[in-house]
């Protein structure tokens, strides 16, 4: 279960550098029995390129909300922007990704 926190504000947190080369990150809740649970703020760098790692997919369902920038998706060749959504159940395939100009995103993440 995500620890409790009432209202507060994100901005007061300061970024950390994320999992992932050319990302920051502010968790906004964890599961701290089960740490790939969370719901935080990613930023991806201008110029980040998630070709090296190939396709992605993850044990979790994940829903991502592009807040701001942009974000292409190299294998569907299709650019998604600021007020884009995606929900992703565990195991599908996802990127690899590029953003030219960097792109900010609430990702929340569950077990389902």
């Amino acid at each position: 279960m995500k620890n409790e926190r009432e209202f507060f504000s994100p901005d007061a947190m300061e970024w950390r550098t994320g999992p992932q080369p050319g990302t920051a990150e502010k968790v906004l809740s964890r599961d701290e029995t089960d740490p790939e649970i969370l719901t935080r703020l990613v930023r991806w760098e201008p110029g980040l390129d998630t070709t090296p790692s190939g396709v992605i997919r993850h044990e979790w369902v994940e829903e991502v909300h592009l807040l701001e920038g942009e974000l292409h998706d190299l294998t569907l060749d299709r650019t998604f922007g600021a007020g884009d959504f995606a929900s992703r159940p565990p195991g599908m395939e996802h990127g690899p990704y590029r953003t030219a100009g960097g792109c900010l995103m609430l990702e929340i993440r569950y077990r389902s």
